[in-house]
């Protein structure tokens, strides 16, 4: 199975369109519709009556006349514009599940909605019907979201990838995943079933391919679309401005003011409507507000361009040993934040994330992996006879032990005070079974000696594994297996090692 089946096959709930925007969708295909029609699908649901008649009100629009009902809104607006409007709303307020509590949606369909209003204005100054370019627009990049919900670990690698500029967002995506968010969106909406006019110019909105001619327009306004977008809520990069150009000039025939006017406008029209959506503007301004203050910094400069040339020196060497003090700062808070203490082994919380990103490895990719559990049978006795640095010492004995048995690829964590874990990744259960017996052996033949007395050690040892084809097992079952498979060894007598399975 492709990895994109697999996501649409098994992978997160994937959201389904609200029903009244397919009733919409439905309404407005049908070659005999009247406003009557469309009116009465849109009127069931006041909330969403308010919201439309509030748009349509909006300086987007720009009426001249109070619009007061449905059906004077698409007699005013045109019937396109109503059902962009409604499409827009139910659609936005859709994706709302927990799989994107950790996604700043708040920027994402700020991108979304600016790029749709770039849609429409490019598809009016080029003269091209394109009546579903706004919902494209504001759809175009939906798949990045649903990538994010599916596996939010790998999502932040993408954005860590993309950060350093070296490779395209879609060329890390399919590096890291095997598809990227443009397979995604429109494989989404094609299962929705929305028109093709709608998905197919998503499916190739970064223009990385040749597009077939039938959807070359909108899948270039997209294109567009997208960079006028990603230049007002990114880092302003001006190359955004000039592929725009590029592509207006090349595909259009449009360049000079025109296209100043249109760059401009999208800021603008954006600002207008982003409160009927409820959305926060963030720091967008219009490109002549962002010349403007270019200039006001460098009528700041200094005229000495000696003096420039000093000053920059010494903000370099300053920024370059407050770039070395932050990264040493900040290695010393990741050890204080993934490592314990004493023993210098990861601690519970990285167990925790491991186990979450070693279950979505071993189901993304078919294989097992092992968990063994061990504790140090009567620590409570060895510190009481020798003392707690005697016990300390012991713990850091047997770290040090089973540090050289394990491989690089596994996570040894310090789970509580005298509970320790192993994650072996891609290790069935035999192969678990013997590095165990392994550990068990090397702990107990460790010389530990105080005043001339060895100290025996011996530890108690759970295992288990988990089986991706079994996919109704969590994290909580598999540690409870490990865990229950350690009460056994210690319920038998101790320095013995237990397996426990489901579905052995």
């Amino acid at each position: 199975m492709s990895p994109i089946n697999k996501l649409f096959s098994d992978g997160i709930k994937l959201p389904s369109p609200p029903a009244i925007a397919i009733k919409i969708i439905e309404t407005v295909r049908r070659d005999d519709f009247s406003f009557k029609d469309l009116a009465a699908v849109l009127e069931t649901d006041p909330a969403l009556t308010v919201r439309i008649l509030r748009a349509a009100n909006s300086p987007y629009y720009n009426v001249s006349s109070t619009v007061n009902s449905i059906e004077k809104s698409l007699a005013i607006l045109g019937t396109h514009a109503v059902k962009n409007i409604a499409l827009s709303f139910v659609i936005c307020s859709g994706f709302t599940c927990d799989a994107y509590e950790t996604f700043d949606s708040a920027a994402f369909w700020r991108h979304a909605l600016s790029s749709a209003v770039a849609a429409e204005l490019t598809a009016r100054l080029a003269g091209v019907s394109t009546d579903d370019i706004f919902i494209s627009a504001l759809l175009h990049d939906i798949g990045i979201m649903i990538m994010h919900g599916w596996c939010p670990q790998d999502y932040r690698r993408v954005v860590e990838h993309r950060n350093e500029g070296n490779q395209s967002l879609t060329e890390i995506e399919r590096d890291i995943f095997g598809f990227d968010h443009q397979e995604v969106g429109a494989r989404l909406l094609e299962n929705w079933l929305l028109p093709k006019d709608i998905y197919e110019p998503i499916r190739y909105h970064h223009l990385e391919v040749v597009v077939q001619d039938e959807y070359k327009v909108p899948t270039t306004i997209l294109c567009i679309a997208n960079n006028l977008s990603s230049f007002y809520n990114g880092s302003q990069d001006v190359n955004k401005i000039r592929q725009v150009k590029r592509l207006l000039d090349t595909d259009f025939c449009i360049n000079g003011k025109k296209v100043d006017a249109l760059v401009e406008s999208v800021a603008v029209k954006s600002l207008e409507l982003f409160s009927s959506f409820e959305i926060a503007p963030g720091e967008m301004r219009p490109f002549s507000q962002i010349l403007q203050e270019a200039n006001r910094g460098l009528s700041e400069l200094h005229d000495s361009y000696e003096l420039q040339i000093i000053e920059l020196k010494q903000s370099k060497a300053k920024l370059q040993k407050q770039a070395k003090e932050l990264m040493e700062i900040n290695e010393k808070l990741r050890e204080l934040a993934s490592y314990d203490g004493l023993t210098g082994i990861c601690n519970y919380r990285v167990f925790q994330e491991t186990m979450d990103s070693e279950i979505a490895r071993s189901r993304r990719y078919g294989r097992e992996f092992a968990l063994i559990m061990f504790d140090v049978d009567n620590l409570k006795r060895i510190n009481d006879e020798y003392g707690h640095p005697v016990g300390d010492t012991v713990l850091v004995s047997i770290c040090q032990a089973v540090k050289k048995i394990i491989r690089e690829s596994d996570t040894f964590v310090r789970s509580g005070g005298d509970e320790f874990a192993v994650i072996m990744p891609e290790t069935d259960k035999k192969r678990a079974a013997i590095v165990a017996e392994h550990l068990r052996t090397c702990v107990e033949e460790l010389p530990i000696h105080i005043e001339n007395k060895k100290i025996p050690v011996r530890i108690s040892i759970g295992l288990t594994t988990f089986d991706p084809s079994n996919d109704t097992t969590d994290k909580g079952q598999i540690i409870l297996m490990a865990d229950k498979a350690l009460y056994e060894a210690k319920r038998s007598g101790r320095n013995v090692s237990k397996s426990f399975f489901i579905h052995t």
